[in-house]
C-alpha cells in the first residue's frame, strides 16, 4: 500500500517506525490518516519478526496536534459518529497489536493526538511535549477514547479535570501524573526510543507478547479471573523453544538466542 499521510519504515530488524507525516498540519487526524494508520499496524501485525513499533510524528511541533477541524466543522451527527469509529478502530489496532508500541511524543499531542498516544503502551516524551483534551473549547467531548484512557492512565478525578477543563500540561507534569514514562532531550527521541527498542527486540518474543495481553486484558477483568489468565499464558509458554533456551541459557551462564518459536 502506497501511503499519502503517514511513513512506515523497518528501521532496524523487528523495529517499525510509524510516523503521522502531516507537518503542513501539525499531523492532524483526518479519516484518510485514520485509514492509512489501520493498514500499516495490520501489516506490522501479519509480520511474524515484528518485535516493536514506535510511533511518532513527524516535524518538531507536534506529534499529533489533533483531529482534523477543518475537516470535522461541516459534519453532521451521523458523519461525527463514523469519524469517532474510525478513530476508536485505529486506537483498537494499536492496543491489540501483538507486540509493544511506544508513542514518541516530540511536541503537541493533543486531542485525537493524546488519544493516540493513550492508547500505546507507554510514551517516551520530549522536554517540550504538551498533551490535552481540549475538545470541549471545541463544544464537543473527546471521541477516539480519550475519556476512558485518559482515566485508566493517571485515575478518575484527575481525568475529569483535564477533559473538563481542557488544560493543557508540559511534559514535566504529565512524567509527575504517570501520563509518560520519561522525559528526554528533542534531540534524544528517537534515540531512546530505539534503545527501549532494541531492549525489547531482545527479550523472548512470544514473553514478551503474553505480558502484553496479560497486562492488557487483565486490567478490564476482576483480579481473579486477571490472574487466571496469567497462569494460562505462563503455562502456554512452557511450551515454546524460547523458554527452553532461555532456561538452558540461564543455567548454562550465556545469552540467550531467542527465535520467536
Amino acid at each position: 500500500m502506497t501511503y499519502q499521510n503517514i511513513i512506515l519504515e523497518h528501521a532496524e530488524p523487528g523495529i517499525y517506525v510509524l510516523t503521522v507525516n502531516r507537518p503542513q498540519a501539525l499531523n492532524a487526524l483526518n479519516a484518510a490518516t485514520l485509514e492509512e494508520l489501520a493498514a500499516a499496524l495490520a501489516r506490522v501485525g501479519g509480520d511474524r519478526a515484528a518485535r516493536v513499533v514506535l510511533l511518532t510524528g513527524a516535524g518538531e511541533k507536534a506529534f499529533v496536534a489533533g483531529a482534523d477541524i477543518a475537516a470535522m466543522k461541516p459534519m453532521n451527527a451521523q458523519q461525527a459518529f463514523a469519524f469517532s469509529q474510525a478513530g476508536q478502530q485505529a486506537a483498537r489496532a494499536i492496543e491489540e497489536l501483538p507486540v509493544p508500541v511506544i508513542a514518541l511524543v516530540n511536541g503537541y499531542a493533543l486531542g485525537g493526538g493524546c488519544e493516540l498516544a493513550l492508547a500505546c503502551d507507554w510514551m517516551i516524551a520530549s522536554e517540550r511535549a504538551v498533551f490535552g483534551q481540549p475538545e470541549v473549547n471545541l463544544g464537543i467531548p473527546p471521541g477516539f477514547g480519550g475519556t476512558q484512557r485518559l482515566a485508566r492512565r493517571v485515575g478518575r478525578a484527575l481525568a475529569m479535570e483535564l477533559v473538563i477543563t481542557g488544560r493543557q500540561i508540559k511534559a514535566e507534569e504529565a512524567l509527575r501524573i504517570g501520563l509518560v514514562n520519561q522525559v528526554v532531550a528533542v534531540d534524544a527521541l528517537m534515540a531512546g526510543g530505539l534503545a527501549q527498542a532494541r531492549l525489547i527486540a531482545s527479550k523472548a518474543p512470544l514473553a514478551v507478547q503474553a505480558c502484553k495481553q496479560a497486562v492488557r486484558c487483565g486490567l478490564d477483568m476482576d483480579l481473579a479471573n486477571a490472574c487466571a489468565l496469567e497462569t494460562s499464558l505462563f503455562a502456554l509458554t512452557f511450551g515454546s523453544a524460547d523458554r527452553l533456551e532461555g532456561m538452558t541459557a540461564f543455567l548454562e551462564k550465556r545469552p540467550a538466542q531467542f527465535k520467536g518459536e
